[in-house]
Parts: structure tokens; sequence; C-alpha cells
């Protein structure tokens, strides 16, 4: 059976809260930006504008969307914190992968972004408790109730699919 390229870590898949688990998490958000960092490395500006599947985003489009998509975050996690179960504010992140800050500033402005994002992410989430865990928002889009718990597990997950998109796209093209 052929491999779905599109999920090559796999589909995100909730777990009940626990210690361990918010430890693993929260490295996973502390490590992405240099992990990121280290599945670009020595990529030539060809090589970035590759889609990582047909009919996929390029790895350029990849990255930027990583900011694009954490930084929406983390203002959900803060507004979640802050208020009682705020209605969030969508977005498409498929325009959004189309706009001219997408298609004409290097990768490195993003990287760098994520570098900065999850040093003070990281450092908010290290702080909650097990109550905080389970704020919630709502998301209109879904219709949905969501926890701060299970968006920790969505956004680790998330650096690592869109990470594992990179390296696997590397592997195959023996980059």
């Amino acid at each position: 059976m052929e491999k779905d390229l599109r999920y090559p870590i796999g589909k995100y898949q909730p777990q009940p809260y626990s210690e361990e688990l918010k430890r693993r998490w929260l490295l996973d958000l502390e490590t992405l930006p240099g992990d990121v960092e280290r599945a670009v490395l020595n990529l030539d500006e060809v090589q970035l504008q590759t889609p990582y599947r047909d009919g996929g985003w390029t790895i350029n489009q990849v990255i930027h969307h990583l900011a694009d998509s954490h930084i929406n975050s983390y203002v959900r996690f803060k507004l979640a914190l802050t208020e009682d179960n705020p209605t969030i504010k969508t977005y498409n992140e498929k325009l959004w992968a189309e706009l001219s800050d997408v298609k004409t500033q290097p990768i490195n402005v993003s990287i760098t972004l994520l570098h900065a994002l999850h040093l003070r992410w990281a450092a908010l989430l290290q702080s909650l408790n097990e109550e905080e865990w389970n704020r919630t928002m709502y998301n209109p889009e879904t219709k949905k109730e969501t926890t701060l718990w299970f968006l920790l597990g969505l956004y680790a997950w998330h650096g690592r699919h869109h990470t594992a998109h990179i390296t696997a796209l590397r592997e195959r093209m023996n980059w």
C-alpha cells in the first residue's frame, strides 16, 4: 500500500492529559524551530520551490505556513487563558500561503519568527496547571469547543507533521 504523503506521521490522535505527555509535547514545541532549520539546511531555491507532494505546498510555503499557523495558535491560547470560551477567528490557510509575503520573503524570516514565538509560547505553556489546560475556545468553523490540552497536542503534532513533509521529500529526492 502506498504511503499517504499528506500525513507522513499519521493524523493527529488526541490523548488524555498526563504529565509525561505534557513534557513531550512541550519539548516538541520548544525544539520545532531548530528541527525546521535542520530540515531545510543547504536547500537551494529550486528545492525550496518544490512541492512536498503533487498538488501540495512548496517547502517555502510550508515554512511560512508554520509561522502563520503557530502565531494564530499562540494568540488563541492567550485568548482562552484570559477570556471565557472565546470564539476564535478562523483564517483561510490556503489563501494565506498564496500571499505576497510568502512569495517574496526568504524562509529564514519565518524560521526566525518561529524561534522567538516558540520561546514565548513555551514559557507561557510551562506555567499552566491542569485546570488551565481544560480551558476552552469555540471554533465557529468546526462548531466545537476545544481545550487547550487538545490544542497543545495538535500543535506539537502539527510541527512534526510539516517537518516530516520536508524530510520525507528530501529523502525521496536524495537531497
